[in-house]
C-alpha cells in the first residue's frame, strides 16, 4: 500500500499524526483532583481556544435578539412586562460567557490502547471511556460560526446511548486526523455486540 505525502499515517501501528492533535490547542489541561488514582497511559489533548471565541461570538449575537425582541416587546407593541424574562435570559447568558473559558480548559481527551477518554465539567467532571470496538459512528459537524473560526464539532456514536461522546472546538486537522485514526482502530478492534 502507497502513503500519499500529503495525508500523514493515522493507523498507531502506522504513527498517528500526534502534532494534529495538539495544534493550535491549550498548553495544558486542568486535571481533576481524583487524576492521581487514575492509571492513565496516553496523553490529554484539548480544544482550541478558538472555541471560546465563537462560544462568546454566538452568545452575543442570542443577547443582542433577546434585547431586541424585548425592547420591541416593551416599547413598540407596550408590554412592559418583557424586561422581566429578558434580564432573567440576559443573566443566563452572561454568566455562561463568564464560565466559557474555564469550562474549555476543562475539556480534553485522551487516547489509549484500547479506548478513547473524554473528560469536562468544572463543578460536576465527567469523564468517559469509550471502547474503540464499540463505536459506531464517527462524525464531524460545523456551524457556520464554528467554519468562521476553523472549528469542529467531532461526535462518536455507540450502542449505548450513555457512552455518546462529543468533542467540540477541534481544529479542522485535529478533527479529520482523530476521525481517521478512530475509524481505523475500531476496525482492528470490533468487539461482538
Amino acid at each position: 500500500m502507497t502513503q500519499n505525502p500529503e495525508n500523514p499515517p493515522l493507523n498507531p501501528a502506522e504513527g498517528t499524526d500526534l502534532a494534529a492533535l495538539d495544534q493550535g490547542t491549550y498548553t495544558a489541561l486542568r486535571t481533576a483532583r481524583s487524576e492521581g488514582r487514575l492509571e492513565l497511559d496516553g496523553t490529554w489533548h484539548q480544544i482550541s481556544p478558538r472555541y471560546v471565541v465563537s462560544q462568546l461570538l454566538q452568545n452575543g449575537i442570542l443577547l443582542v435578539i433577546v434585547l431586541v425582541a424585548a425592547a420591541v416587546l416593551a416599547l413598540v407593541l407596550h408590554q412592559t412586562w418583557a424586561w422581566i424574562p429578558a434580564a432573567v435570559i440576559t443573566l443566563i447568558i452572561v454568566a455562561t460567557m463568564i464560565i466559557l473559558p474555564r469550562q474549555a480548559k476543562a475539556i480534553g481527551y485522551m487516547l489509549r490502547s484500547d479506548d478513547i477518554v473524554f473528560r469536562k465539567g468544572i463543578l460536576w467532571q465527567r469523564m468517559i471511556a469509550v471502547p474503540y470496538g464499540r463505536m459506531q459512528l464517527v462524525d464531524i459537524t460545523q456551524g457556520p460560526v464554528d467554519r468562521a473560526f476553523g472549528i469542529s464539532q467531532l461526535k462518536m456514536v455507540t450502542a449505548a446511548a450513555t457512552t455518546g461522546v462529543q468533542i467540540p472546538g477541534l481544529t479542522q486537522g485535529a478533527a479529520e486526523a482523530l476521525r481517521d485514526t478512530l475509524i481505523e482502530v475500531a476496525e482492528t478492534r470490533r468487539t461482538g455486540l
